[in-house]
């Protein structure tokens, strides 16, 4: 008999019992002795120059500690792909975004720490920003090199010199604009961290995250620390969906920088307006689809422009839009086909990391396109992808060939099978209720 091991067995969720039962402790859970608490002030303008950070002095500074960015002992980047992202705006420098983070003070209690912000005067230069993609392509502003473009990628398939006279050619052609905003993940709990230092300069930071590693990539850098002297955790984590991805390491930066200097451990934890006005969150996208299709429905050509709005710093913006773009021509088959994207940089809060990674953006587009055309065929929605998808030994929009089993026969005939033989059940006695089926195709990885 051969052994499988756990193959096929439900082994169980790790943290699923303690998380059901109330007892999982999350890191604003986590009490150390003689902690404080940190905060941070942020800007409160898009665009604009750090002329000076001062102190009210009618307010007793006495047992508050404030951290600007002299305080950094390496460099002052987030560390993640590119250098663009300051851990804190150092004054003569820009503010890029809403919400920037200035600078940090940590007290005894939360509401103390509060209060030191209230009275941190912030002295600033207003600039014109950029607000949408159409004016970060102008380039009137310039935030980004001089185009600001973050990323930029072609996906050629076929005779694509020859789209235009493809699509004159054929029977039916489909086209749409479609737009995606900023998606917040709301993940259960907030953004926070906790950081100690010792005496022989061994740091230590605990908190929310889902990618330790890249915390202490960004450390590294950030605290000119090398790693027999970091130690990073992570906590039970309250959800993620990609919000706790790049950007814990930032507020890890924070609170490490706070107890570094106060001498004591610190605890940093956003409350739910700051985690949404700050953190980083789906990229918004403007995706032009055009689809050309013969009598019969099948598709001839498509043409795509996807654009996705990075926000101030690049963050993971390029490996979303190569999700995006490799994802816009859909699971169908198609000989010619075009996919241009561009991902810009605005005066927003960074966008990043958020589940399906850039692919929800472009599948919106090509799924409404199929709907749409379906309807202008005459076919039901299934029977217009049955005839399209992507099947073995065909090739993707990327000219992959598809040697192993896609599955997409086996879905159809499952669907056909099960989901619409399957009754939709007694209608509910409330006339504003209404029950249906939807379908859509998709593919990702």
């Amino acid at each position: 008999m051969v052994e499988i091991g756990p193959v096929g067995l439900d082994i169980g969720r790790v943290d699923g019992d303690a998380k059901v039962r109330g007892s999982a402790r999350y890191v604003d859970d986590l009490k150390l002795a003689n902690m404080w608490f940190g905060a941070t002030k942020r800007s409160t303008i898009a665009h604009g120059l750090l002329k000076g950070i001062h102190k009210d002095p009618a307010f007793d500074w006495s047992e508050i500690v404030l951290v600007t960015a002299e305080d950094i002992p390496g460099r002052n980047t987030i560390f993640l792909m590119e250098e663009d992202q300051p851990a804190l705006v150092a004054v003569g420098s820009k503010i890029m975004h809403p919400s920037e983070p200035i600078a940090l003070v940590a007290a005894k209690t939360q509401a103390r720490a509060c209060e030191a912000l209230a009275h941190l005067i912030i002295e600033v230069e207003e600039l014109p920003a950029v607000f949408t993609t159409d004016e970060a392509l102008e380039a009137k502003v310039k935030l980004y090199g001089q185009d600001n473009l973050f990323k930029k990628f072609l996906i050629e398939k076929g005779a694509t010199d020859t789209l235009d006279a493809i699509f004159a050619s054929c029977a039916h052609v489909v086209e749409g604009v479609y737009r995606t905003q900023a998606q917040e993940q709301m993940y259960i709990e907030p953004q926070g961290m906790i950081s100690t230092w010792t005496e022989a300069g061994h740091c230590r930071i605990i908190g929310s995250m889902q990618c330790p590693f890249y915390v202490q990539k960004a450390m590294r850098v950030l605290l000119d620390i090398d790693d027999a002297h970091l130690i990073v955790e992570q906590a039970v984590t309250g959800g993620g969906f990609g919000g706790k991805e790049e950007y814990p390491s930032m507020i890890a930066g924070h609170c490490a920088l706070l107890a570094k200097k106060a001498g004591v451990p610190v605890k940093l934890i956003y409350e739910r307006d700051e985690d949404i006005e700050a953190t980083t969150k789906r990229h918004p996208s403007i995706v032009k689809h055009k689809m050309g299709f013969d009598a019969e429905g099948r598709i001839l050509a498509i043409d795509v422009d996807v654009v996705f709005d990075g926000g101030a710093y690049l963050t993971l913006t390029p490996v979303v839009l190569s999700r995006g773009v490799l994802h816009a021509a859909g699971p169908y088959k198609c000989e010619t086909t075009r996919v241009r994207g561009r991902a810009v940089a605005t005066n927003t809060p960074p966008h990043g990391a958020f589940r399906g990674f850039g692919a929800p953006q472009t599948t919106f587009a090509y799924e409404r396109q199929m709907h749409k055309a379906a309807r202008l065929l005459g076919k039901s929605d299934l029977e217009l992808r049955e005839l399209n998808m992507l099947r073995e030994g065909d090739r993707t929009a990327t000219s992959q060939l598809l040697e192993g089993s896609v599955g997409s026969e086996a879905v159809m005939a499952a669907i056909k099978e099960h989901a619409l033989r399957a009754p939709l059940g007694e209608r509910a006695p409330s006339t504003s209720l209404r029950r249906g089926r939807g379908l859509a195709f998709y593919f990702h990885g």
